[in-house]
């Protein structure tokens, strides 16, 4: 058999890159399974409360640039987040890929 050839050293950053994706693919869930508990209520639990504390401070901010209009009754500010999110995603992986 022949020697395996050396596997090719990591580029730098990738573990960082890695950790930023994963990071952000964790909120999108968390965002997306707050929009579900929207529709559904549950009740209140740990796991609710939880998923409620770590999407809320975002959507609070999405609200306030885009508000709930009276007597309509869907909440835009999901949507609102979800864009952001991906904005800020590529702009810090393209920053990693600057600096790194």
């Amino acid at each position: 058999p022949s020697p395996r050839p050396a596997a090719a050293p990591p580029r730098p950053g990738s573990l960082i890159r890695q950790i930023v994706n994963t990071v952000f693919r964790i909120y999108y869930v968390l965002l997306f399974i707050n929009v579900i508990l929207s529709w559904i209520r549950i009740g209140d639990n740990v796991f609710t409360r939880f998923i409620y504390e770590m999407t809320e401070p975002l959507l609070r901010l999405c609200r306030r640039i885009l508000p709930p209009r009276p007597g309509f009754p869907l909440d835009f500010s999901p949507i609102l987040a979800f864009i952001a999110l991906e904005i800020a995603h590529r702009l810090l992986l393209r920053l990693l890929v600057i600096f790194l």
